[in-house]
Parts: C-alpha cells; structure tokens; sequence
C-alpha cells in the first residue's frame, strides 16, 4: 500500500487505518458520528492527499481540455476552480475532476485516487498536440480544512484574507511559512472550509501548525468515514459508487457541468441522450420504515418488482434519518414518489426527496 506524508502522523494519533484507492489511509480517530459532527459544528482536518494532481501547460493545454472535459474550461478564469468530468465515447464518465487556472495557459487537475493511472492514460491518448502535462500526485500533499470555524483556525498562519476567497477559487501565497502554498475553496462536505496544495516534505510542519492555530476552535484530525457521510448529506457524487464508466452524467445530474456549446469526446451521444429523453435519473432517498440503505440495495415497486438501485447510504449523523442516492425511472423521480428499498429481504418504505438532504443552519 501507498502511504501519504502525513501516515506516520494518523498512526501516532491512533487513527483506524484501511486500505483506500492503494493508500493505507485513515477511516476515523474518535468515531465517524462525533468526527462528522466536528465538521459540521467546529472544524475537521482531512488528509486527502491520495487524490491525484496533473500540471497541463503552455500552448494547446486549453485546447486539449476543452476536448476531454465536459466544462467549458475557456472560461475558467485566472484563480479559479471549475467542477468537471471526463467523459468517454460510450456515454459514460471516465472519472469525475476539478480544473484549476493557476495562470496564462497553465492548469492542475485534481482527480481521483483510484482513477490516477487511468486518467493520465486518457489524457495522454488524446494528447496529439504533444502538451507539456506533468503528474505531480506523489510530491504532492492535500490537507482539506473543513468546517464553520476553518477560517478562524487559519487566519493566524497567512496574511491572506482567507474571506475574501470564493467558493470555487483560489490563491497562491504563503501559510505556515511555508510559500506557495494552493488555498482552494471547493470543499466536498458542504460545511466551508479550504483545501491545502504544497509539496511534501513540507506535511509535519503544515499539520502541527494548523492544529496549534486550531486548538482555541476545536480542531480535530477526521477520516474519510465521516467524508462520505458529510458528502452523502450534499448529494455529492463519490466515483465508483454513484457515478463510473458506464453511468450517464445526465441521468447522474451532472448536465450543469456538460456544455453542449463546445466540441468534446462523446458529445454526440450525449446529446441523443438529452433529446431523446432520459430513461432513468440519481435521486436523494430519505427511508420512511426503519431501516439503512446501502450501496447496491434493490430499489423497488410496491409489489416488489426491481426498478433501480442505491448507490450509497447511511444513517445520517445531521439529520439521525437514514438516506441513499440512488437510480430510479425518470416516472418515479419526482419528490414525494414512494418506492421500496430491499433490506434483509424486506420491503421497507422510503420517498423520493430534494437535495441536498443538509441544509446549513
């Protein structure tokens, strides 16, 4: 197994480590349902530097993205962050991304773990115009600070108004007296907060500072447990579970993030999909009996008959009600649609309902 810069750090803590995407990474310190909590109330320390990151620079990097990217990277300004997928040519998603604009003609990917090779497979195959693109995933190390008090936690460690970033932008500058650190807003938990960018030998200093500076607001280390739980209350997408090679990006409500407008791998059958009508679409599940949907779970009419499945579900530690994302025919799509969830070969009740399922105080 691979490890990160911070893994000697997790164990020391007593983290509960797991295999995750080829890392031993950590799953939970204190317990998933009390980490999940300091996220959403105080501020929680993710180390997520498994994620992978690609440098695209100088002359034709636009190009090539505007063809392998389902965004519309052309307007993605200097300094910020765009939300994306790649899609392949038989209508599905090769993985899911963010594109950064660090400067003139010069972009970082951030993708998924266990999509590194893949991905830079995909990009390579397409990349006739031989563009400068570099992996930069194993010198890198990936801190997300999340949470209502994020700011507070780090405002002492950089002369950046750590407020002034946007949602889905960026800057680059010093933190912890470390320069050139990435300070993203895109976050993956719907509770605030920034991911941290800079390279690796730099981890234990990162770290230690960011807990000192913490300390008055609650910090606390969080695994990628309480990751999933905080995503799944967003109705955020996890490749591999809610979306993969052979789901439809439409069908998983990803059209806002697909741009017709420009020329791109799959296009077409994409837009066949569009015009031709859906036939099936991912929905928030809130569970009606008593009773937890997982991943995999049949979804199904009253009299039983299968009609689609949960991609993911747990209890929700926010909301202390059990929830699932799943795909369902668009005809029993709309809020409020009742459909059955097979558990233990029980029918159990549940409704179709808006997402996200977690709505800030």
């Amino acid at each position: 197994m691979k490890l990160t810069p911070f893994t000697s750090i997790h164990e020391a803590l007593g983290a509960k480590m797991a295999a995750f995407a080829g890392y031993n990474m950590p799953i939970s310190y204190s317990g998933i349902i009390d980490e999940h909590h300091t996220v959403r109330r105080a501020v929680g320390v993710f180390d997520v530097s498994h994620m992978g990151e690609f440098i695209l620079k100088g002359s034709g990097a636009l190009e090539l993205l505007q063809n392998i990217v389902s965004n519309d990277v052309s307007k993605l300004a200097l300094g910020q962050a765009m939300y994306a997928y790649f899609p392949n040519e038989q209508g599905g998603i090769v993985d899911d991304l963010l594109v950064y604009h660090l400067d003139d003609g010069n972009y970082m990917l951030v993708v998924n773990a266990s999509n590194i090779e893949k991905d830079w497979n995909w990009i390579a195959q397409h990349n006739t115009e031989n563009v400068e693109i570099h992996d930069i995933s194993d010198e890198t190390a990936l801190l997300a600070i999340q949470g209502p008090k994020a700011i507070d936690a780090l405002q002492p460690l950089t002369d950046i108004d750590l407020a002034a970033i946007k949602y889905y932008s960026f800057v680059r500058g010093k933190l912890a007296g470390i320069d050139n650190v990435i300070i993203s807003a895109t976050g993956y938990t719907g509770a605030g907060g920034f991911e941290l960018y800079f390279k690796k030998e730099h981890a234990e200093q990162v770290w230690h500072a960011i807990f000192n500076a913490g300390k008055p607001f609650g910090i606390k280390p969080v695994g990628l447990g309480c990751r999933d739980t905080l995503r799944l209350e967003m109705g955020f997408c996890l490749y591999g579970n809610d979306i993969n090679d052979t789901t439809s990006p439409l069908e998983a409500g990803l059209g806002w993030v697909t741009k017709f407008t420009k020329d791109f791998v799959g296009k077409e059958l994409l837009l066949e999909q569009k015009n031709n009508g859906l036939k099936n679409k991912l929905v928030g599940l809130e569970m009606i009996d008593k009773g937890i949907p997982r991943h995999d779970y049949e979804i199904c009419a009253e009299d039983g008959t299968v009609i689609g499945k949960v991609t993911s579900g747990t209890q929700s530690p926010s909301l202390e009600k059990a929830i699932a994302l799943g795909y369902v025919p668009v005809e029993k799509a709309a809020i409020g649609e009742v459909v059955y969830i097979k558990v233990r070969d029980k029918l159990l009740k549940a409704q179709v309902c808006k997402l996200p399922f977690y709505k800030a105080q």
